[in-house]
């Protein structure tokens, strides 16, 4: 085993035995563990270190490698520091144990994201020691509450530490699995993210008997029929640019190309594409609507005069929450007068270019490791801190780098899932590709 993969390793699984697991409210996360350790990684190593605590507990720590020239551009690697809750009857391994088996890191967070918040500490640390000054600044940010929207983490820090965090380029999460294609080989690289519009749907009945059910207004029977029609309505495709830049690089047969950017036709080229994939590929181009939540009902002998349904709705790139009203409209039909919509929490979509000095290290030091390889830019269905960044005109991207062991199917169903895992080589590549970046564009 290499010494980068030794040292990466090691932080990964300490990572995850802390257990900074993000529910939601504000008490929650802690991540405060996770800073003072990748502080204590950082220590003695020439680089500025400040924590930030948005409430107790609930720290994010930036690292300051700083440039020889003011003029030259400063790049922040960021990642997060807590992980989403699980449940481990589902699990082959403790998801809080770390565990290393036949070159595999297991537990919750080895795929988001602790696996790249440790690359990047290892990459800054490997870096401030090796002698390399740079012209440009480096920062590396490790933040907090990344899994509840980022409020008290990145959303915080830019609200009130904006000055301390200003970035010309940002790389978090996702991207760099290799996926083979008809044209060659390609590497996603994240360069945008859906909206959320996450609302809850509160649907009234009128209270009764448990024993007189025929003619009853339940609210539980009604909130089973709206999650029926949220669930099923069709939604109109979306096509952006970014999809259309996509799959063009990917080297689609021509007929299932020209099916995937046709609003009209998308179904058929979603039909030739493999399962996970053609997840990925509907996700990417609708508006979605998936109804996680439901609360109601007090006694079994009483019909609930009102149950609350919570939904995780995403926009494309292009929609509003215009879009997101319109849907309700529709999909419920004559059940719309029945409910009420909430608005949780609610973010734009985001696009960073690809026109970026930024773009052009990541597509050297991707392809110095994998030479057949050309990047491509991507979206991702799901919402990162990268948008507080591309919201003050900063272009963010997710990337990192595989092994040729992480499939494009298996890594996307690992998010926030059973059985999170990554090998040792993923992680190595992964280091050497943010020292690699770093060199390129800061030296």
């Amino acid at each position: 085993m290499s010494e980068i993969a030794a040292e990466v390793t090691d932080l990964l699984q300490r990572l995850i035995r802390n257990g900074c697991i993000n529910d939601g409210t504000p008490d929650s996360g802690q991540e405060i563990r996770s800073t003072e350790l990748l502080a204590d990684h950082l220590h003695g190593c020439g680089v500025e270190m400040t924590t930030f605590e948005s409430l107790p507990g609930r720290a994010s720590l930036l690292a300051r490698l700083e440039g020889t020239d003011p003029a030259a551009p400063t790049l922040m690697l960021m990642g997060h520091t807590d992980v989403v809750p699980v449940d481990p009857e589902g699990w082959r391994r403790d998801p809080l144990g770390g565990e290393l088996v036949d070159g595999v890191v297991w537990g919750r967070g080895a795929i988001d994201m602790l696996n790249l918040t440790a690359s990047m500490a290892v990459a800054t640390r490997r870096l401030a020691t090796s002698g390399w000054r740079p012209r440009g600044t480096l920062l590396f940010l490790a933040v907090a509450d990344e899994e509840a929207g980022g409020a008290l983490g990145a959303g915080w820090l830019a609200e009130h530490e904006r000055e301390a965090i200003r970035a010309d380029y940002v790389i978090t999460e996702n991207g760099g699995v290799l996926q083979h294609t008809a044209a060659g080989e390609r590497i996603g690289v994240t360069v945008g993210e859906k909206g959320i519009c996450w609302c809850r749907v509160k649907v009234h009945g009128t209270p009764g008997h448990g024993s007189r059910p025929l003619h009853a207004d339940n609210a539980l029977v009604k909130a089973a029929e709206v999650v029926t029609r949220l669930s099923a309505y069709p939604t109109a495709a979306h096509i952006t640019e970014a999809w259309r830049r996509w799959v063009a690089g990917m080297g689609f047969e021509p007929a299932i190309a020209e099916a995937l950017v046709d609003p009209a036709r998308i179904w058929e080229g979603l039909d030739q594409l493999p399962r996970g994939l053609a997840g990925m590929a509907h996700a990417l181009t609708h508006l979605t609507a998936s109804p996680n939540v439901i609360r109601g009902g007090e006694k079994t002998n009483v019909i609930p005069g009102r149950v609350d349904i919570e939904v995780d709705i995403r926009k494309v790139p292009g929609q509003t929450d215009e879009d997101v009203l319109e849907f309700f409209d529709t999909a419920l039909g004559p059940l719309r007068s029945a409910v009420e919509i909430e608005v949780m929490q609610r973010d734009d979509p985001s696009e960073s270019p690809v026109d970026t000095p930024l773009w052009d290290a990541i597509n050297r030091a991707a392809t110095a490791v994998y030479p057949e390889a050309r990047c491509i830019p991507t979206l991702t269905p799901g919402g990162t801190d990268a948008r507080f960044f591309r919201a003050m005109g900063v272009p963010a991207y997710g990337m990192a780098l595989y092994s040729r062991a992480m499939s494009l199917q298996q890594f996307s169903e690992m998010f926030h899932a059973n059985d999170e895992r990554v090998d040792q080589e993923s992680l190595r590549l992964t280091v050497e590709l943010y020292g690699a970046v770093a060199r390129d564009l800061l030296s």
